[in-house]
């Protein structure tokens, strides 16, 4: 579960939240983003706020780059100049009106026919058996029909028709791809530190207005943390949050939990004491992607909320320590989680505390120091170099360059990506009563994903 508490009291608005804050001025910039070329690895982003300040950073975009084979920026309406068939057949060669060319292989061609035999559009899905495709497949003769389609004849003498915006998005260039997989899962990510410039707006824009909750789910996936402010202070506006985006992720806790401190507790953070940086819920083989948090009751001394940017301390380890690095995200580590709470649980999981991808970069953190078993599935002599790697990598987390602390009031809902940000929470008094209350959810990034899509169609008319 989750240490739960910590980020606080709003700033007086500037012009510059103003700003932030406007519906219409929101779809500016947005379509201003859309047309603007940003170099790969650079950010762009709203002219930045007073250092206190709350700050949106939008999305950044990426339009392919030119080159000889670049398929260049997915255009609209792109005109198709040449068509003709490569490598004996294997091949189609599009050569487009900007100049630019792209090259299909005929196996997916045949693959992806949009014919009613072969795809069923009202389901968006594939009809055609795989058994029925052949992998060694060659055009008998392709034809430019006009500048927006090219046609297909097959050596069974089935046809199949190709639009020329749908091809051009689906270009096999390096560029071409990238810029998809930008499209489709907005990869970048804005590392922050002790600095962070806390974004923040307001919940009930977020639950009646597209463009506000677009807003927000682009800076959530991109920065990995958003204050929703002015809820009510009482149980129950997460399971708005959750029709929102559309529902909240159910766990052996809930479909929500209450953060307090209990009697004879089932898990630590339903007590006062301080909890350390942890991402919920590595016990489950796939933890919670989003977390949300809503302050209905704080106390007035302590319970203040610590936020850590986990793939920023990631970054960081892997530079001053290769090998840290790899010890953590290779070895395989035992959770455990047993009780009675929505039901009775008896869960155990093995987690790297860091997962990589493929280029060795950290995509989720699973690290929960509450939860981590006594059972060590490793042998005797990897033992001490695991807890050296982890004590450095801790060590970053508790950094005063890294980590954030601020302290909710009662109306906020923290919602933050529980694969990327620590959080942690200070100490603070018990007493005869509850001082300090908070309702916690959680949600996937699939769910939270489908969502930004779809509002992102809508927002921007663009799919």
């Amino acid at each position: 579960m989750a240490p739960h508490g910590a980020l606080g009291t709003a700033p007086r608005h500037s012009s510059s939240d103003s700003f932030i804050q406007e519906p219409g001025m929101w779809r500016a910039v947005a379509n201003v983003l859309l047309r603007t070329k940003v170099p790969r690895g650079r950010t762009c982003c709203l002219p930045p706020a007073h250092k206190s300040r709350t700050l949106f950073i939008g999305p950044t975009w990426h339009c392919a780059a030119q080159g000889s084979h670049a398929a260049g920026p997915l255009i609209m309406n792109p005109g198709i100049l040449k068509v003709e068939a490569l490598d004996a057949g294997h091949l189609v060669r599009v050569e487009w009106e900007d100049g630019s060319e792209s090259r299909y292989p005929c196996v997916w061609l045949r693959d992806n026919c949009q014919c009613p035999h072969c795809f069923l559009h009202s389901a968006r899905a594939r009809k055609l058996l795989f058994e029925d495709l052949d992998v060694n497949i060659v055009v008998k003769e392709v034809t430019l029909a006009d500048r927006k389609k090219i046609s297909i004849m097959w050596p069974d003498e089935h046809a199949s028709e190709y639009e020329a915006e749908w091809l051009k998005k689906r270009c096999f260039s390096e560029e071409a791809r990238a810029e998809m997989r930008e499209t489709l899962f907005l990869p970048e990510h804005q590392y922050w530190g002790s600095d962070l410039q806390l974004p923040k707006m307001p919940f009930e824009e977020i639950i009646y207005n597209d463009e506000s909750a677009y807003r927000w789910l682009c800076t959530l996936k991109k920065v990995g943390i958003v204050i929703l402010t002015g809820a009510a202070a009482r149980q129950g506006e997460l399971i708005k949050l959750g029709h929102r985006i559309g529902f909240l992720r159910l766990t052996f806790y809930g479909p929500t939990w209450q953060v307090q401190d209990k009697a004879a507790a089932n898990n630590v953070a339903y007590t006062t004491g301080k909890l350390c940086f942890h991402t919920d819920y590595p016990v489950l083989q796939h933890p919670p992607g989003v977390q949300f948090l809503h302050c209905i009751k704080q106390t007035a001394t302590g319970g203040e909320t610590e936020v850590v940017d986990g793939f920023h301390a990631c970054n960081k380890l892997k530079q001053q320590n290769p090998q840290a690095y790899q010890i953590l995200s290779s070895t395989a580590v035992d959770y455990t989680d047993v009780g009675r709470d929505y039901c009775d649980f008896a869960v155990q999981c093995k987690q790297r505390i860091i997962d990589v991808d493929s280029r060795g970069q950290a995509v989720r953190i699973n690290y929960n120091n509450a939860t981590r078993d006594t059972v060590f599935d490793i042998p005797a002599e990897k033992v001490r170099p695991f807890y050296a790697a982890l004590k450095e990598f801790n060590d970053l987390l508790n950094s005063a360059e890294l980590k954030f602390t601020h302290k909710l009031k009662p109306g906020d809902i923290l919602t933050f990506d529980n694969w990327r940000v620590l959080h942690g929470r200070q100490s603070y008094p018990s007493g005869s009563e509850v001082t300090r209350h908070l309702e916690g959810a959680y949600a996937d990034w699939d769910v939270v994903m489908s969502r930004l899509r779809l509002l992102r169609k809508r927002v921007l008319k663009r799919d």
